[in-house]
């Protein structure tokens, strides 16, 4: 049996306390995790600030090849894990079966990573904006432009507690490695995987092992992390977003509300923006923050959500291991099952319509003792402010929203990617000016489409950085 210890500043250590980790499906033991407990992170902690020592002894440079090699290693090697070794192929069948998601995207969350690591530093030139990256390990330098200029580091060690639904967040968190900053990690329980394969690729290419922590545990691990880390970054739903909203030490990562707006200018021509559209609400089982969950047009919208219900009809429920999957699974049916009943009860209030009902051929719901999915579900709003048309769900669910074009930027609300498809350069303008707005596409760019040398949501650096003003005085010739 596969036993995975808690890692402590690059130490395995047996706890007394283990938690099993099932096969969503049969409920067959795939592993046990040693647990961790608030009191060893507050122990641990002490010793945060040797995880950052031990990485400014190497070159930052040097670092960002040891990424790359890890990149590699991630990829494609048999690497360590806890009391055995794991292949690339046995990482994508094990994560599948803890998480419901398709081996074929766990593949693609595989490479989604490895590019990460691969390309480490032209993507840290895109973060610090061009800064030379000797600055941040000296403390100050000059900038090309010959300005002198200082960054402090706000906190020795990054603190994560993070969740089982989509490996790739796990991208957001690689740059803190080179940037000599120290890892503290909570996994989420059904997904331990990708960030033990992490650091185990990371210290297999030469990166000290002291400068990664792996706590494995339950909610009071989570706690303590977020307690006692200067800087720390935390996944969860709305409710975890509106609890450290005013928190500058906490980023938190959300629902995206991810969001579609057709111009006026384009919007006759809306067969042209189907595949796109489709794209970015079915791309990774609809789990990604990214997704679209709605798409906002002035006319033609009743024409558009029937369009895209009867692609996303076409989906439905496949094992696995089939290439073809396109939906994850619920690990927890009656998670599944809440969904359903929310959507039944918004689908009761006015000015919302399912459309997909009359293509899909089976109920959007199918449970199983174990398990369950949902069937992508496509809506037609007339009323902007319904329920439905604001809600974003994990798996292919969308509304077709229709809301003129001069109200949509007020309406729409906190959006994190926005497709704007328009060629209208008044209105671009506006998007660019919009506040509520994180990522902005204009043009025939998908939701999920990422340019990994932009930041996602927030930038790292300038969460673990801080700009000072510095003045070095040459020493004086005695």
């Amino acid at each position: 049996m596969l036993e995975i210890p808690v890692i402590r500043w690059g130490n395995p250590y047996e706890s007394l306390e283990k938690a099993e980790v099932v096969h969503f499906e049969s409920g067959d033991k795939l592993a046990e995790v040693h647990q961790a407990n608030g009191g060893l992170v507050k122990m641990d902690m002490r010793k945060a600030d040797k995880a950052r020592a031990a990485l400014k002894k190497i070159d930052i440079y040097e670092l960002v090849d040891m990424c790359a090699k890890a990149g590699d290693l991630y990829l494609d090697a048999e690497l360590p894990l806890g009391n055995g070794t794991q292949t690339p192929e046995q990482f994508c069948n094990i994560q599948s079966a803890s998480t419901g998601l398709p081996e074929i995207m766990c593949r693609k969350n595989m490479d989604k990573l490895a590019f990460m690591m691969k390309n480490m530093k032209d993507i840290l030139d895109a973060l610090t904006r061009g800064l030379p990256l000797e600055i941040l390990q000296k403390g100050y330098g000059m900038e090309d432009r010959g300005v002198m200029v200082s960054y402090q580091a706000t906190s020795p060690v990054l603190g994560l507690v993070l969740p089982s639904n989509s490996p790739g967040v796990h991208t957001l968190w690689t740059p803190c490695i080179p940037m000599q900053i120290g890892l503290v990690l909570k996994p989420g329980s059904a997904e331990p995987w990708t960030p033990y394969r992490l650091a185990s690729a990371m210290q297999q290419a030469g990166i000290p092992k002291e400068a990664i922590s792996l706590y494995p545990g339950p909610h009071e691990v989570g706690n303590a992390v977020t307690e006692l880390c200067r800087r720390v970054m935390i996944f969860g739903g709305q409710a975890t977003v509106d609890k450290y909203s005013g928190n500058p030490n906490v980023q938190v990562h959300g629902p995206g509300f991810s969001k579609i707006l057709l111009g006026d200018d384009v919007v006759d021509d809306w067969e042209n923006y189907l595949d796109l559209m489709v794209d970015s609400v079915l791309v990774n089982g609809g789990r990604s923050c990214i997704n679209a969950s709605a798409i906002y047009a002035s006319r033609h919208t009743e024409e558009i959500a029937d369009a895209i219900a009867k692609r996303l009809a076409e989906v439905h429920p496949q094992p696995m291991n089939d290439p073809n999957a396109q939906l994850a699974a619920f690990t927890n049916p009656d998670v599944a099952e809440a969904m359903h009943n929310q959507i039944e009860d918004g689908l009761k209030e006015g000015g919302v319509t399912e459309v997909t009902a009359k293509y899909r051929g089976a109920e959007r719901l199918e449970k199983h003792d174990r398990y369950a999915f949902l069937r992508p579900t496509v809506i037609h709003a007339t009323d902007p402010n319904a329920a439905l048309a604001k809600a974003e769900y994990m798996f292919p669910f969308v509304s077709v929203v229709e809301c003129p074009q001069a109200k949509m930027i007020k309406t729409i609300g906190p959006t994190l990617v926005c497709t704007a498809l328009t060629d209208n350069e008044a209105w671009s303008t506006e998007l660019v000016e919009a506040v509520n707005i994180d990522r902005l596409n204009i043009g025939k760019v998908k939701t999920v489409q990422l340019n990994w040398l932009q930041p996602h949501e927030g930038n790292i650096v300038d969460f673990l950085f801080r700009s000072r003003a510095f003045q070095n005085q040459p020493p004086q010739p005695v």
